[in-house]
């Protein structure tokens, strides 16, 4: 059930005893106060929260499809969605050319009226989110970045809170590394060719939601999609096209979210395991009908089930004394 109100209506109901568990989307501050007051109770909590999620171009991939998704899921939504593109990482020797071709794309998306069919951008969700995208387009371009498109406020008689789609070049890394731009920017940093600094540059954020890897070279894309810290990480698409299984589970690492949703591992953590044993196996008619489809094997003798607790503990150890 959603209920509306300011903080003190949510820490009442995060904290409340009846309520179960707290699932949550939005922004890492917001997460950080719900597990706190949840803490109270230890109901579960599984939080999906901000993202400052990373494209990386290495110089062998297909420029006009990475170009394609960088412009796509940079400005799907006006930027507004928690997994948009919101760094780009270019390898240098390509980084003009991916440029062209990125300022090409965006300049098919048009801003407008969200009923008019030809438009692909329509208005923010509020007059202060526009104005927060600005100011990082700002502070881009103060410290050295090129505005190559866009990035300028409507005029005053224009209505709604509309922001052109914009395409920022040679963003220094520090520029738009650490809190969310939520609009619609591309922003195109260049590295040096090498993965081992495109995974640094990746990596370098408190954030850790989704990423993206495009090479043609399958296993090293693979092998940087495995050093990325993000929960989901797509080889050349975006984790949340249509590639995507419903079967893969949903998480951010690091100030991205807390816990897990979506595929078994996810729907898992929205119930509480519960064990019934039985003296003796009862017949099915006696088993409670929600854990007739879950009746295990034959039971373990005492001693067995203890052999295998010992065993259990000796391999932890064994394990933790090997690493």
């Amino acid at each position: 059930r959603r209920s509306w109100g300011d903080g003190e209506v949510g820490a009442l109901l995060t904290g409340h005893p009846l309520v179960d568990m707290v699932g949550f989307t939005g922004s890492t501050a917001t997460g950080q106060k719900i597990l706190n007051t949840a803490s109270k109770t230890l109901k579960p909590v599984v939080l999906e929260c901000g993202g400052k999620d990373p494209m990386v171009v290495l110089e062998d991939a297909d420029l006009d499809l990475a170009a394609k998704d960088a412009v796509a899921y940079s400005l799907a939504n006006c930027g507004q969605v928690c997994c948009a593109v919101e760094r780009v990482y270019v390898a240098a020797s390509v980084a003009e050319d991916f440029e062209n071709r990125v300022k090409a794309e965006a300049s098919k998306w048009k801003v407008g009226d969200g009923v008019n069919p030809d438009t692909t951008i329509g208005p923010m969700a509020s007059r202060l989110q526009r104005d927060i995208v600005h100011s990082h387009v700002t502070k881009a371009t103060q410290a050295g970045a090129r505005c190559v498109l866009g990035g300028e406020l409507p005029g005053s008689s224009e209505r709604g809170n509309y922001y052109p789609a914009t395409v920022l070049a040679d963003v220094p890394h520090g520029a738009l590394r650490d809190e969310e731009t939520f609009g619609p920017v591309v922003a195109l940093s260049t590295f040096d060719g090498s993965d081992d600094a495109a995974v640094a540059l990746a990596n370098d954020s408190r954030y850790g939601l989704t990423a993206s890897v495009y090479s043609q070279d399958l296993k090293r894309a693979g092998a940087v999609a495995a050093r990325l810290a993000a929960g989901q990480v797509g080889v050349n698409t975006n984790p949340l096209s249509g590639v995507r299984s419903i079967r893969c589970p949903f998480v951010g690492h690091k100030e991205s979210g807390y816990g897990t949703h979506s595929g078994f591992d996810g729907w898992r953590q929205f119930s509480t395991p519960k064990s019934l044993i039985y003296a003796e196996a009862p017949a099915d008619d006696a088993v409670p009908a929600v854990a007739r489809g879950e009746r295990r094997g034959p039971a373990v003798p005492p001693v067995a089930a203890v052999a295998a607790f010992a065993a259990g503990v000796l391999i932890t150890l064994a394990a933790t004394r090997r690493a």
